[in-house]
């Protein structure tokens, strides 16, 4: 198991002399990183005395996922079905608003959509496969028939993301990370298709009742070098894995702000890094932003920040607006 490093990233056409580009990119690089470990004091090393296996891990350039270029910034629109989710519920429950709404993020530049039947809010219950079936099957097969983007199926159910990959769906994204239902990675595998592993403490129903960790980053790094282990174990390669640190998801507002100021930690896994914050409590906490349609600004902020870092894929609720701000941040860069 590679030992938890966090390059320490920045950015610009000049480097010094040693520096190293994080995950292939041409304009984030290091030259040092921290060395975080349970029992001493984090320490900073030159990236030169990094084992050379975790040296490829957080250099190597991240090959295309789904014919899509993971050495630029890409923007997974969110399209809940469902009449409960935290932010959208009920918004696209009809399949030709859905079917509508996932063209119109595609024109805002959404690269992939990510369709979910089930919320996984918190406080939010486990439903019937056949009835996340019947919500999500017919959207995913209506808008192949308008898209050649990428389909992601938010699902943690192997009936569930069987229908959606006969239906068109490319990438199975479970915020179980493949605990659930035993037979999803195998499923996974067997298809050939990319996933997305996410961590979450507990399930939704009781995950945010006073979540604990002994050390939040330290053990959501671990829980996801276990979990890329084992679905390498079973036949899907590392290139055709996604990484998640479930923000959000069993996690205090201290455990997120940990996370996110120590998101290059996860390059070490050596997987293109998926965050979704979109409108989540703690932006409508710390923005002073009490109606998660108005979180916007808050939800684009932290995902710049995240892009600094070097995340690939932004998970996101508002394209038009972040796609927006993401040209001007790539240009100001």
């Amino acid at each position: 198991m590679s030992p938890a490093v966090r390059p320490l990233v920045q950015h610009g056409a000049t480097r010094p002399k040693g520096a190293l580009p994080l995950a292939g990119s041409e304009s984030l690089w290091f030259t040092h990183a921290e060395i975080l470990d349970r029992t001493a004091p984090p320490r900073l090393v030159p990236a030169s005395e990094l084992p050379a296996d975790l040296l490829e891990n957080l250099t190597a350039p991240r090959k295309d996922l789904m014919g899509l270029d993971m050495s630029v910034p890409q923007l997974m629109g969110i399209l809940n079905v469902t009449p409960d989710s935290f932010s959208d519920g009920g918004v696209h429950f009809d399949p030709g608003t859905a079917r509508n709404a996932a063209l119109s993020m595609i024109r805002a530049g959404a690269t992939i959509i990510d369709i979910g039947g089930e919320s996984t809010r918190p406080g939010a219950d486990t439903i019937d496969c056949e009835v996340e079936t019947i919500r999500t099957a017919p959207v995913i097969a209506a808008l192949r028939q308008e898209t050649d983007l990428p389909i992601s199926i938010d699902t943690r159910k192997s009936t569930v993301a069987r229908a959606a990959l006969d239906a068109g769906a490319s990438l199975v994204n479970d915020v179980a990370g493949f605990t659930y239902d035993p037979d999803l990675a195998p499923l996974c595998a067997a298809a050939g298709v990319p996933v997305c592993i996410m961590h979450a403490l507990g399930d939704p129903a009781t995950m945010q009742q006073n979540p604990h960790y002994d050390d939040v980053v330290l053990d959501v790094f671990a829980y996801l070098q276990t979990r890329v282990a084992s679905l390498s174990a079973i036949g899907i390669p590392r290139d055709r894995m996604v990484i998640d640190p479930g923000i959000g998801f069993g996690k205090t507002e201290a455990h997120n702000l940990a996370l996110l100021r120590n998101l290059s930690l996860f390059h070490g896994l050596g997987c293109p890094i998926l965050l979704g914050v979109s409108r989540k409590r703690f932006i409508g906490t710390i923005g002073q932003a009490p109606d998660p349609a108005t979180r916007a600004p808050g939800s684009i902020a932290v995902g710049l920040a995240a892009l600094a870092q070097g995340v690939q894929i932004l998970r996101v609720h508002d394209v038009d607006d972040t796609a927006q701000a993401l040209r001007l941040w790539a240009a100001a860069r």
